[in-house]
């Protein structure tokens, strides 16, 4: 006998939708079309809802526990089952509460980030590494990380943990070899520490002045050379947080010159813009304090126009869970102290969707190929990202009509504030499954710690 049917509901994939039942069997997805199920031993009245796969959000700078704040890692899953994301990446970058021995080697951060992530997450989870220039030789210990079952790391070509191009084309050779794909933070350091140096020189170190100091077209050179090293080093890449039209005219062009090139944009450059930083109040510019920083409007309908035609393959939450008490406080320090990042690991479905196919600029099919099936296709979550047969039963009822104001006083993350305070959007999460065990049940949380698994990947 099965043992769950989700009935009445419209079932979306990337390549259609149609009303349909879903059965789920052992936590898996056993058959979906009109009737299956019958006899199950649980019913769920999907009607007038949408029943989406869970959203894969693979960009996320969650916290590890510590003993001063032990519940962040758990926050933060929990807020990702709100937001109806039922699996995540996250990071183990400076500032993520690895340990000194964690931060120099990838091995040690990744066994490091396993042992204090146990038990914790509320839904299903892994881990991308992060490669820097502080660590003793993170190349030699990439081809172990991938056979443990992470095949995914991140290199930055900006901050004090750089890599140099040297080590940059070295990674992505490795990588390459290896069955692991490189993700890569493109902003020219040369450009960028030019323009800081000249700022501080100045006397300018108010908030806005970190966004006057990373312009678009240090983006766009940033990403131009990535690709070339990729190219040299016959590599994958994967640009994260793309935020500008600039940038997105190097990736297209790689693309339809068949390179295997993959970028992500994230929802702040898809909701916000650069007028933001032109608040009197630095306690509101703060806020928007991320890198690479909000573009103009022309960038945002570009990157827009980008996820409709395929340049742009997925939108990933780059979910940073700082506090206006702590990271951004008020009075700040000058610029380049200042955290870089915001939340939205349980905004991520609400605004795509609200800002996609409610306002006509997406088709709810190529929402769930950006929100769940590429990302799951590109990161070797071969369980995940569809609602199909044999996948992994993380389901979404998600009401498209339901009108839903986001305040932070709404939301279940770590973080103390929300860059989307006030916006107004079409659509609402109801209920989430996680291999077919009910996470949120209209509106309330039925999950507990650790019903969440780490998963280890392979890439096709």
């Amino acid at each position: 006998m099965t043992d769950l049917v989700v009935s009445g509901g419209t079932v979306v994939t990337a390549t259609g939708s149609s009303r349909a039942d879903v059965a789920v069997d052992g936590g898996r997805i056993t058959a979906v079309g009109e009737g299956v199920g019958q006899g199950a031993h649980e019913r769920i009245d999907a009607t007038g809802m949408l029943v989406l796969p869970g959203a894969v959000d693979v960009h996320t700078h969650t916290r590890l526990p510590s003993p001063d704040q032990p519940d962040r890692f758990f926050a933060d899953s929990v807020a990702a089952a709100f937001g109806g994301t039922t699996t995540f990446l996250s990071f183990n970058n400076p500032g993520t509460g690895i340990s000194d021995e964690g931060s120099q080697s990838l091995l040690a951060g990744m066994r490091e980030f396993r042992a204090r992530t146990e038990g914790e997450s509320a839904v299903d989870f892994g881990l991308s590494a992060v490669i820097t220039g502080q660590q003793a030789d993170p190349i030699a210990e990439l081809p172990e990380l991938i056979a443990s079952g992470v095949p995914t790391a991140k290199a930055f070509m900006v901050y004090d943990f750089r890599l140099s191009d040297e080590r940059l084309l070295a990674a992505l050779r490795v990588m390459g070899r290896h069955g692991g794909m490189l993700q890569v933070h493109c902003e020219s350091a040369t450009v960028i520490d030019s323009l800081v140096a000249d700022a501080l020189a100045a006397g300018n170190v108010s908030c806005r002045h970190h966004a006057l100091t990373r312009p678009a077209y240090a983006e766009a050179e940033a990403t131009h050379r990535a690709i070339a090293l990729a190219r040299a080093a016959d590599a994958s890449v994967y640009l994260v947080h793309l935020s500008c039209a600039d940038a997105l005219a190097e990736v297209a062009a790689a693309k339809a010159r068949g390179w295997p090139v993959y970028a992500e944009t994230c929802p702040p450059y898809l909701a916000l813009t650069d007028t933001r930083y032109a608040a009197e109040d630095e306690a509101e510019v703060i806020r928007s304090v991320i890198s690479p920083p909000l573009r103009s409007e022309a960038d945002r309908q570009a990157l827009w126009l980008g996820l409709r035609a395929g340049g742009l393959d997925l939108v990933a939450s780059d979910h940073v869970p700082d506090r206006l008490a702590v990271e951004k406080a008020i009075p700040a320090p000058p610029f380049p102290q200042i955290s870089n990042g915001a939340p939205g690991i349980e905004t991520l479905l609400s605004l795509v969707h609200g800002l996609g196919p409610a306002a006509g600029r997406m088709t709810l099919e190529r929402m769930v190929d950006v929100l769940s099936r590429t990302p799951a296709r590109l990161f070797g979550l071969t369980n995940k990202g569809s609602v199909e047969v044999g996948r992994d039963a993380d389901l979404v009822l998600f009401d498209p009509d339901a009108s839903r104001t986001l305040r932070q006083t709404g939301l279940h993350h770590s973080s103390d504030f929300t860059p989307y305070e006030g916006f107004s959007m079409r659509g609402a999460v109801q209920s989430v499954l996680l291999r077919g065990q009910a996470v949120v049940r209209d509106g309330t949380f039925l999950g507990r710690r650790g019903a969440g698994q780490f998963v280890e990947r392979v890439l096709d």
